[in-house]
């Protein structure tokens, strides 16, 4: 038989080793040692880690890259990067946003994303960004799958023209229902817009992605209203909360009765370390509060949790580069998930999980999956999250759409090698199953 592309002795995320992955008509039509048969192409992965690819459920590609423009966030705080976006809203052009978003899908590409969430605000009248980022999406449709979210940045109700615009997004084209409850005048107006926006996703059978409760107060409690909105719905496995920083600071007895609640409901639930961790916390001298919501627990409640990017270079963060592992490196620092099995979660939290929250078909490394895969210069998931290694290969559909050269540096040391591989320095614990 004659494939498409044969990647050899690969090492899965799951532990196999030695595995070969073999893709013919853009999907995976063998997993196993010792494929017969030739393809048009071959890549000998020599035992480096060969994953899905990864996968960003939370982002704004409707800002990314305008770093600057037209000041920059002094403070470096949520409320002025809103109030930065809002000052930058009436100086987009269509074209400037989708350049600025297909240069971003270049690097993302680079980097072995091929899947991306992103929140595109609606409360700009023009509805420039939408048109721009459905524009993106067509033409990104061959190599990288974007969701986009109705995403009402100003407030539904406290923008007087937000109702009206998150319809007119959702009848051009975009796939998912957001908010941003705790950004409404009041509590009571924030649960209102959760059940009016849930009440919407329903009508239209669209998933939900909610901005929930991204803020310090203990007291914003719309996650609650959330899962409970997605139970008299029936939208269960349909719901995403993203942030959820406010649940670092609730008490203990409250977030009890919380937890089960959001497992029953089925809600995703999507923290964003990299961000998280520079807004949160803000008005805090010490001890200081790190704004990363509750992963561990979560976990022990079965609630699928995935790690987001957010930003990268726009109003609300100067700095990223479209590397989901500086995410999941950022999110097991800031949460102490520094057990073998916590961190093989955090390589797990920007594949596997996320692709959960977008629903995403034909993803995985199995058989009948589509053929789209990364080739890492790393042994397993958790050396992965420690290097933030080369993306050596990048596959989509069986084709190879990037490569970068190993990073191996020169040595002039007498006495000492000639040259130093990161990934040859992994311990070694491979009897460990949690590895």
């Amino acid at each position: 038989m004659t494939f498409d592309l044969i990647v050899r002795n690969a090492s899965l995320p799951d532990g196999r080793r030695g595995h070969d992955i073999a893709i013919a008509g853009g999907r995976i039509v063998a997993v196993q040692a010792g494929v017969q048969g030739e393809a048009r192409r071959v890549i000998d992965a020599d035992g480096q880690l060969v994953s899905p690819p990864f996968v960003d459920c939370h982002f704004h590609m409707d800002a990314t890259l305008s770093l600057g423009l037209p000041r920059l966030n002094m403070s470096g705080t949520l409320l002025e990067g809103i109030a930065l976006w809002g000052e930058l809203k009436p100086l987009l052009t269509h074209e400037a946003v989708a350049e600025r978003a297909l240069s971003y899908c270049d690097l993302a590409v680079s980097q072995g994303l091929l899947a991306v969430r992103t929140h595109v605000d609606i409360c700009d009248d023009r509805l420039l960004a939408v048109e721009a980022l459905l524009e993106v999406k067509k033409r990104v449709a061959p190599y990288l799958d974007l969701q986009l979210v109705a995403f009402p940045q100003d407030g539904y109700y406290r923008s007087p023209t937000a109702a009206k615009n998150l319809e007119r997004a959702l009848d051009l084209g975009v796939d998912i229902v957001g908010g941003i409850p705790h950004f409404e005048r009041t509590m009571d107006d924030g649960a209102l817009a959760v059940r009016a926006l849930c009440e919407i996703a329903e009508k239209r059978s669209l998933m939900v992605d909610m901005h929930c409760d991204e803020t310090d107060d203990p007291l914003s409690r719309h996650i609650e209203t959330l899962a409970a909105e997605t139970v008299r719905l029936g939208l269960q496995g349909r719901v995403a909360g993203s942030h959820l920083t406010s649940m670092h600071s609730m008490d203990n007895y409250y977030v009890s009765k919380l937890l089960p609640l959001i497992a029953e409901a089925g809600v995703h639930a999507i923290p964003n370390p990299l961000i998280n961790i520079v807004l949160q916390g803000r008005h805090d001298t010490y001890p200081k509060r790190r704004g990363l919501t509750r992963v561990k627990e979560m976990r022990e409640f079965g609630i699928n949790v995935a790690f987001g990017q957010d930003c990268c270079m726009d109003p609300w963060y100067s700095l990223g580069g479209a590397d989901m592992l500086d995410v999941a490196h950022m999110g097991l620092h800031v949460g102490q998930l520094t057990s073998r099995e916590a961190m093989r979660f955090c390589f797990d939290a920007i594949t596997v999980n996320p692709a959960k929250v977008m629903g995403l078909d034909g993803y995985g490394l199995e058989v009948g999956c589509n053929g789209d895969l990364v080739v890492l210069q790393a042994r397993d998931p958790i050396e992965a999250v420690r290097l933030r290694p080369a993306r050596l290969f990048v596959v989509r559909r069986g084709k190879v759409i990037s490569e970068t050269p190993p990073r191996i540096a020169k040595l002039s040391l007498e006495g000492r090698p000639q040259s130093v591989d990161p990934a040859a320095y992994a311990p070694n614990v491979s009897n460990n199953p949690a590895r």
